[in-house]
């Protein structure tokens, strides 16, 4: 197998389902996959744009079993098998460019074009089976014929539905964030992401991608990562994980644990002070504090009427957030009672 991007930056989630497959495809058989980096077009490619892919392609957990292979290190390659091409009906024009029928194979330069260094490395490379986006099918006809110019047979291709936008075109800029550094920024766990292309299989049809399966996806993940590592990716003490796990992504997390971290002063109503009064004594009573006691103590709170909106702006500095009972586990007893006298209204 082969999985071969163009280095036009972070791959979007179309290209990423192509290599989920690959990769699934080749560990079902006890098969090799091979990264192979398409970049015999320099107008196309952007600078950074191959180690975007493998950053990318990590973050996945799509790893590789040989390569990265660029093809702007191949030319010796393609220049022998424009040749052999030659010597199978293939004729150079007077501008020196190689062609065969109406495809070209080396530019006047020497640079081989997409359709021979493809097929090239696939013969190379030992290619068993290609696996591809069904915008790819067009190729397939011209591509045979080149195989058995430079002497060879075209693999078998497999073509799979491509990922389509909600006006059922192909993904791109203008449908949005789907490119997966867009989706890492947006702090989708990559598990989300992977178990979402692993759940398409191998579309026969076009698929409209889901973005708000993505997001379901996504508090899965979250909710199921180990505490120091749910920690770990929100830069928080893992103390805060269980404040951390109703995040809807990272991003979020984030924001959650510096919430509580580094709380925004706030003013609260005198009324209020009942409220805190009562927290500090039953807030004292343990050291430690397990989810059943944090809830023991809300619910103690809630049932004397307490402010709760209050407690939980003198705990966090925000209205919002995860459950009230997760932010009072979180926090040590010291510094949750002196962020509760601190705002202890007077009166």
């Amino acid at each position: 197998m082969r999985f071969a991007p163009s280095p036009t930056g972070s791959l979007h989630v179309g290209n990423a389902l192509t290599a989920v497959a690959n990769r699934r495809f080749a560990d079902e058989r006890g098969g090799v996959l091979v990264l192979r980096i398409d970049d015999t077009d320099p107008a196309r490619a952007v600078a950074g744009g191959d180690e975007a892919i493998l950053e990318d392609l990590r973050w996945l957990g799509v790893g590789w079993d040989e390569g990265p292979v660029r093809q702007s290190e191949r030319a010796n390659v393609y220049a022998d098998a424009a040749q052999r091409a030659l010597e199978h009906g293939a004729i150079r024009d007077t501008d020196g460019s190689i062609r065969l029928g109406r495809t070209t194979l080396l530019r006047p330069d020497g640079s081989a074009t997409y359709q021979l260094a493809s097929v090239a490395d696939d013969l190379a490379l030992g290619i068993t089976h290609v696996l591809r986006g069904s915008d790819h099918r067009p190729n397939e006809g011209t591509q045979r014929l080149v195989a058995q110019a430079i002497g060879g047979e075209l693999p078998e291709v497999i073509h799979h539905g491509l990922l389509v936008g909600d006006d059922g075109k192909k993904l791109s800029k203008r449908h949005g964030a789907v490119a997966i550094a867009d989706l890492r920024e947006e702090g989708v766990p990559p598990t989300a992401l992977r178990a979402y292309l692993e759940e398409l299989d191998l579309p026969a049809h076009d698929v409209r991608f889901d973005r708000g399966r993505v997001g379901r996806l996504a508090i899965d993940a979250i909710a199921a990562m180990p505490d120091a590592d749910l920690a770990a990716a929100a830069g928080a003490p893992v103390e805060y994980a269980r404040a951390l796990r109703g995040a809807r992504t990272l991003v979020e997390a984030r924001e959650i644990g510096r919430q509580i971290a580094d709380p925004q002063p706030v003013s609260l109503p005198a009324e209020a002070r009942a409220t805190f009064e009562r927290f500090i004594e039953l807030r004292s009573a343990d050291d430690r504090l397990d989810e059943a006691g944090a809830r023991a103590i809300v619910r103690e709170l809630k049932a004397v009427g307490g402010d709760l909106r209050a407690l939980r702006l003198a705990l966090t500095g925000a209205e919002r957030g995860p459950e009230l009972w997760a932010v009072v586990a979180a926090l040590p007893r010291d510094e949750a009672l002196e962020r509760a006298g601190r705002a202890l209204p007077s009166g």
